[in-house]
Order: C-alpha cells, then sequence, then structure tokens
C-alpha cells in the first residue's frame, strides 16, 4: 500500500516581485510546511497555480522542491493537463525530476465522456512507474468523474488514490466500498476532513495546513484516538480560517495569509487577484481570533 501520509499540502508557488518563481522562498516553505504539520506536498496543482505555469517552470519547481524536500517527505507533481498527450510528456518529465508521485487532474474545458476520462487516465499512469493520484474536481474542470469510473480506475497497477474535491459524501462512501483495501480517498475540501475521515477516508489534501497543518494533524490524531467530541469541537475552531482560505478565489487568501506571517510567498498571477486592503484587513481578524480559539 502506498502512502502519502494524511495531511498532503497543496503548496502555493512562490513568486519574487517581477512575478517570478522564488527559489529562495520555495525553499524556505518547503522547510516550513515540513516542520509545520505536513506528511506530503502536492506541487504545480490549483493552490500552486499551476494554469499560469510553463511547462519548463513546472520542472524547475519540482526539480525545486524535490530536492529542498531531501527525501524527508513525498513530493507529488500535479501534472494533468486537458491534453493526453501534453500529460503524459510531463509525467515522464516530472518522474525523471525525482518525484515520489502524480497527480492528474479531470481534463478541463473538454468535457470528455466517462470513458474518455478512464482512457485518459489510464494513458497517463501507464506513461510512469510512479504512484498516480487520480484528481475529481468538477468546480474546476467541468466534468464529474464518477465513483463507477474511479472504481474501475483503481484497478489500474499504479493508480493508487483520489483526491476528491466534488463535495459528495455518498459518492465517496461508493468509491470507497467499491475500491480495493489499499486504494485510498483524500478529501480535495478542507472543510469536510472530519467528515470524511468518518466514512473511511485516510486524509486530506489541503490549502488550509499551510497555516494549520499541525492543527489538523491534531484533529486527525483526536479522531483516530476514538476522541470524537474533542476532534469535533478543534474542527468548529479551525472552520473559520478553512472558509476564509477561499472567502476570495484561491490562492489569493492562502498567500496573503502566509504573508501576513511572515513567508513572503508574494503574489498571484492573472488573472487571480491579489486581496483588497478590506479583504485582507477581515483575514487577519480571523486569523487573530480563531488560532488564539484554537491553541
Amino acid at each position: 500500500m502506498v502512502n502519502f501520509g494524511q495531511i498532503l499540502t497543496a503548496m502555493v508557488t512562490p513568486f519574487d516581485q517581477d512575478g517570478e518563481i522564488d527559489i529562495r522562498e520555495t525553499k524556505n516553505l518547503v522547510n516550513y510546511l515540513i516542520a509545520n504539520g505536513t506528511d506530503g506536498l502536492v506541487v504545480a496543482g490549483t493552490t500552486g497555480e499551476s494554469a499560469t505555469l510553463s511547462t519548463d517552470e513546472k520542472i524547475e519547481l519540482f526539480k525545486l522542491v524535490v530536492e529542498a524536500a531531501a527525501g524527508r517527505v513525498p513530493v507529488i507533481a500535479g501534472t494533468g493537463t486537458n491534453s493526453t498527450k501534453a500529460t503524459i510528456e510531463l509525467t515522464k518529465q516530472a518522474e525523471a525530476c525525482g518525484v515520489d508521485g502524480i497527480m492528474l487532474v479531470n481534463p478541463y474545458y473538454n468535457k470528455p465522456s466517462q470513458e474518455g476520462l478512464y482512457q485518459h487516465y489510464k494513458a497517463g499512469a501507464e506513461a510512469t512507474k510512479l504512484p498516480v493520484m487520480l484528481y475529481n474536481i468538477p468546480g474546476r474542470t467541468a466534468v464529474n468523474m464518477t465513483p463507477e469510473t474511479i472504481i474501475r480506475l483503481s484497478e489500474v497497477n499504479n493508480i493508487v488514490c483520489v483526491k476528491e474535491a466534488s463535495a459528495d459524501l455518498d459518492a465517496m462512501t461508493q468509491i470507497i466500498s467499491g475500491t480495493p483495501d489499499d486504494f485510498t480517498l483524500y478529501s480535495g475540501d478542507d472543510g469536510l476532513t472530519l467528515p470524511i475521515l468518518a466514512i473511511g477516508g485516510i486524509g486530506v489534501v489541503s490549502v488550509a495546513s499551510h497555516i494549520l497543518g499541525n492543527d489538523m494533524q491534531k484533529m486527525i490524531s483526536l479522531f483516530k484516538k476514538g476522541q470524537l467530541q474533542e476532534a469535533a469541537v478543534l474542527n468548529g475552531h479551525l472552520r473559520p480560517i478553512m472558509r476564509a482560505m477561499f472567502a476570495q478565489p484561491s490562492p489569493s487568501p492562502v498567500k496573503a495569509a502566509l504573508n501576513l506571517k511572515g513567508l513572503n510567498v508574494g503574489g498571484v498571477r492573472l488573472p487571480m487577484l491579489p486581496l483588497t486592503e478590506e479583504e485582507l484587513n477581515g483575514l487577519r481578524k480571523i486569523l487573530q481570533i480563531n488560532l488564539e480559539d484554537a491553541s
């Protein structure tokens, strides 16, 4: 069984003042995340602004994070695109960079059939020896991968898990019950981490873990120890910050939160926009109030 960990951080991509990848701050961010509750790093995913990164920038980022992580946690490369051919090419390049796993997202814009999704993912997985995470996020891709398709894909040898961001607990229950015991399901939504653990999920691919990694580890630990009431109370304290990370289009809020903490990850690339001064002040208050409550 491949186990990437229970809290995987969907890592932001630090940019410098010119909007280019900031090498020093990327290394700093990797070290910070590993020291603060992150079991694994997902690089060049949605939160990493993959849509605005060139192929060369993604390769640079994969190499940089692999070097910075230095084997301490697994590094999972987001190599999915809406072109199967391009996905295969990038997946092979990522494997050559030394990453530990691959994340493939639903092809966006194309709106393929379920059979098209199956063939796309299967081709991507067959292009690598690395373990593959499926990523179902219909809100971003305009296509939902059904439980039946995920169950079918779980039979592909190196497809080992799914990041489910559909918010459909019934579908997730069907996936968990219909896939092999060594196939795992991660929440793609911070706020559903606790409910998904309750139905048999393994953890979360998280945005909020940039800020709440240790607290989220504590919540999962309480759940696993059977201290359900304590886990629920802590979840209630963390929820306002989780919601705040998506109060404006992601990753603008989480980048702003990291900058407030002194981690200089920079801004976002167009068409994303930085928070307004009013939004930033609101985020500052939420972080201050709720982090004090959680502690």
